[in-house]
Order: C-alpha cells, then structure tokens, then sequence
C-alpha cells in the first residue's frame, strides 16, 4: 500500500467497506465482558478481538480498517502471530486511538476536553513503528437547550486540529470524530437541535483543521448523525438520513475523502438502516461509510460468550452484520436481509 496519506485515507474508504471500531478501553471492555460473565484479562481480551480479526469472509470483503487499542496493537495472536499482522493479511488498514479520554473542562459544567496532547508525537512515532497508518480521536461535545457553550466547542475544536496535524507530521492518518452525544444527559433534544449544534461544532472544527494546516486529502472525518436524543426519537430513518446530509453538506470540504459514521447509542439495525438510505438516496462528493464499534460487535460478542466452541458462531455473527453494513455503505441495505 502507498505511504501517501492520501492513498491511505482513500483506502479507508473504499466502495462496501468501512472500519471496525476495536479501540476499546479497558474498562469500557470490562463493562462488554461483564455482560456476558466474562473476566476482562488480557488474554480474553485478545482471544475476543482475535476472533474478528480473523473472521475471513467479513475482514476481506467489509472492513477497510480496524482502530485498535494500546494493548492489542502490541498484542500477539494465540499462534505468535502480531494481531497488526492478522489485520494486515486481511487488506485492512491498522489504525490506532490516541487520544486520553474526555475530561471535565474546568470552568465548564457538565462539558469536557479530551486530553492526550501532551507527548503525543513521540507516542504517534512508536505506534507508526508498531504499523499504525491511521489514528483516531475523540471530541466529546453535550448537547441541551443550554448546552455546548462556545468555549467548549472551540476548545475541542482547536485539541482535534492539533492532534491531526501531529498525525499527518508522522505520516499517519488522522480519523478527526467530534461526536455530539446523542445519548448524553438529558438526552431530550430534537433533531432540529441537533442539527443546528452539529453544524456548529462541524463548521468550527474545519475552520481550525485550515489554521492548522492540515490536508483534508489526508484525513478521514468521523461524525454523529444527525438525530433526537435517546429520551426523544421521533425523527423517522428518512428524516435522520435527510437532515444528516443536508448538514454534512453544508460543512464538509468536498476534498475530504470519506465520512465514517459512529453509531453513537443507536441499534444495530438503526445505524445499518440510516447508514443506507443516505448513500441510496443522495449524491454526495465524499465516500459515506461507517466506523463502528458496538453496533458491529453486539451480536459477535453475545454469541462468542468467552467460549472457544462458539467462534465459528460468533464470527458468524460478525461477518453478518459486516454484509449489512457493507450493502448500507451501497445503499443496497433492505430490512428483508436483515433474517438472511
């Protein structure tokens, strides 16, 4: 693969294919593990993972790339394999998270920063070594009728501009994810609202991406849809796909080469069905794919269950929801193929 980063972002890119969210923290995993009575150690950890990675069908045919975690991106697979390597053979870009996580904002109630700036050259030059050739980092922004305020928005802003200009320095990829919550608290806004702060926290982040000098051929952009909060859904899967792209079009470059949704407290189905109805029925200049975490793995991880007897299952499983996702990246998604 070119070392270009962007040849490297359009390989994240392609038609039918998008990125397997596998960033996990660790206790974000626990939390995952707990679910099905599963201790989070460090090999099941990498048994649970590798078990995707090396599900074949799903891998070579739907999944462009896989942001991996610290650990499992030093991680071996049970045969000595480095799981960089397993992901490698499949055609997927390695990937990586970087960022520290979304703290308080001081002075800021009920907002937060995410930190991680700080050493993250030298750490963006290790992970480059270890075969990372994208990064991802996450903007957490709160949305309610009094919520964001402008300094938390700009702050964040400004924190994804420096971290995807470090990245291209080290010729990685930058996934630039400023995602507003659509299950935060209170968790009661309207699509409309969601819309008008989407917009907003969009135009804001690309302005400080030109200041930064960052090139938008290079950079993948991961956002929220546009929805109702998780107290509120009304909005109907044609109106979420609609106003999803109006928006996007009225904030994103057109020399971006790919929007990489998160699922962001959706279903499974939800994500898929939205995902859809926005590449059928819309022309856009930019590639329309996901960038999924839960909403892939769900059904992976409850069907696996930490049992080596139900792999074949459980990447079953997988590999199902990958073609779903993959048909939605086409607009070929329908509701009938979901019991196929």
């Amino acid at each position: 693969m070119s070392e270009r980063l962007e040849d490297i972002a359009a390989a994240m890119v392609p038609p039918g294919q998008g990125i397997l969210a596998a960033d996990e923290s660790s206790g974000t995993i626990k939390k995952r593990f707990d679910t099905i009575g599963l201790e989070s150690t460090e090999e099941n950890r990498r048994d649970y993972r590798e078990m995707m990675f090396r599900a074949e069908a799903a891998m070579k045919d739907c999944i462009s790339g896989v942001i991996l975690y610290d650990e499992t991106i030093r991680q071996k697979a049970a045969d000595g394999t480095p799981l960089v390597d397993v992901i490698k053979a499949s055609g997927a870009v390695p990937g990586i998270k970087v960022d520290g996580g979304a703290k308080p904002l001081a002075g800021f109630d009920g907002e937060t920063i995410t930190e991680g700036l700080d050493g993250l050259r030298e750490r963006l030059n290790e992970y480059y070594g270890l075969g990372a050739r994208f990064a991802k980092w996450r903007g957490v922004i709160s949305i309610s009728n009094d919520l964001p305020s402008w300094g938390a928005v700009k702050q964040n802003a400004q924190a994804l501009a420096r971290y995807a200009a470090l990245c291209q320095e080290a010729g990685i990829v930058p996934i630039v994810e400023p995602e507003v919550l659509m299950d935060g608290k209170p968790g009661d806004h309207s699509i409309d609202r969601c819309y008008e702060v989407t917009e907003w926290v969009l135009k804001t982040v690309f302005a400080e991406l030109y200041d930064a000098r960052v090139s938008l051929e290079g950079m993948v952009l991961k956002p929220n849809m546009v929805i109702d909060g998780k107290n509120a859904r009304k909005a109907s899967r044609e109106e979420v796909a609609e106003k999803t792209v109006r928006c996007l079009k009225s904030t994103v470059p057109a020399a971006v080469p790919g929007i990489a949704f998160l699922s962001g407290g959706q279903s499974d189905e939800e994500a898929t069905a939205h995902l859809s109805l926005m590449n059928a029925g819309f022309d856009m200049p930019w590639a329309l794919t996901f960038s999924y975490g839960r909403a892939l793995q769900a059904a992976a991880l409850k069907t696996w269950a930490g049992k080596k007897e139900n792999v074949a299952a459980a990447q079953k499983a997988f590999a199902h929801r990958a073609k779903m996702n993959s048909l939605a990246a086409t607009g070929q998604w329908k509701q009938d193929l979901e019991a196929a």
